[in-house]
């Protein structure tokens, strides 16, 4: 079983049909070569690091909402959570 995550674009394509895109607030290179019509702004179907199909922003919502359901979490969360733990990024240290 495959699973395609919705994903925003936030970036125009670059040369070799490559844009920026966020998942979940995390931000990831895909292609765009079997979207071609996809653009800056758009909602996506990502696989395997192609974006494999374009959707509507509700569509990309419900299923974002659904991963949810199931325990899959927004980057912000994590990066909260982890925080709380104490597990964050490391810090510069003296020497």
């Amino acid at each position: 079983m495959c699973l395609a995550i919705p994903a925003k674009i936030v970036s125009e394509p670059n040369e070799i049909e490559m844009a920026e895109v966020d998942i979940l607030g995390v931000k990831r290179h895909v292609s765009l070569m079997m979207v071609p019509q996809a653009k800056q702004g758009d909602h996506v179907l990502v696989h395997a690091g192609f974006a494999i199909q374009v959707v509507d922003e509700e569509f990309a919502a419900e299923s974002l909402e659904m991963l949810r359901s199931i325990g899959i979490k927004h980057a912000d969360e994590l990066a909260l959570e982890a925080e709380e733990l104490g597990i964050g990024a490391p810090e510069a240290e003296a020497s």
